[in-house]
């Protein structure tokens, strides 16, 4: 039995992250994302997340919660992987919070395309970010991400379209990229930025990261 060798500390940040099992897609359609971008708010909470307790047509991020169990500062999820940048409130809640994200998702999938078997590739991967400058780093990095859809070898040959790039990030929903831009959406609530080191100051500053990753790389 594989044993992880991180030991997830309260106060601390972590990128998580996990593909698909052989790279296989484990988002197929919008309904599947917005699925799991629900479970990142539904299941960050001390009490049990149960659907069944929820109307037919409520969304998950209408659902009622208690005590968050983690602070979220950014996220983005990809065809066939997922990113999340994460610090936990207590000792092991991380463990618990992706244990609950991947469980409920995995039975959503599982029932829904009647498939048996594991999704991801094995335990979710993480890092512990422990300096500042790599912290910083990551906001931009996690965000970028969707740019491999449109332009899969931009770190190679770098940004064929900067207008274009900067366009389709904006379209892109199924990250965090639209609230650090300030737009006002449900996904909103899903998101912790002050409990996080404030490094964009303003709308622009980030921009301007973003921006600056985009004709380095």
């Amino acid at each position: 039995m594989a044993f992880r060798k991180i030991i997830f500390a309260s106060g601390e940040y972590y990128h998580i992250y996990n593909r698909g099992n052989s790279k296989q897609r484990i988002f197929r359609n919008k309904n599947d994302y917005e699925r799991f971008i629900g479970l990142l708010f539904a299941c960050n909470s001390s009490d049990n997340f149960k659907i069944d307790n929820l109307n037919k047509d409520q969304s998950l991020l209408d659902s009622i919660r208690g005590k968050q169990i983690v602070y979220i500062g950014a996220y983005c999820l990809m065809p066939n992987h997922f990113h999340i940048l994460l610090s936990g409130v207590d000792e092991g809640s991380v463990s618990k919070f992706m244990q609950k994200v991947i469980t409920a998702y995995v039975m959503y999938f599982n029932k829904k395309y009647q498939r048996t078997g594991s999704l991801f590739e094995g335990k979710f991967k993480a890092e512990h970010v422990n300096n500042d400058k790599y912290l910083k780093y990551l906001f931009s990095y996690i965000h970028l991400n969707p740019v491999k859809l449109i332009e899969p070898k931009w770190k190679e040959k770098g940004i064929q379209n900067n207008i274009k790039v900067m366009e389709y990030l904006k379209g892109y929903r199924y990250s965090s990229y639209l609230d650090y831009l300030g737009i006002k959406r449900p996904e909103n609530i899903i998101l912790n930025a002050d409990r996080f080191p404030n490094y964009f100051s303003s709308l622009s500053d980030f921009k301007n990261e973003i921006f600056e990753w985009i004709n380095f790389s």
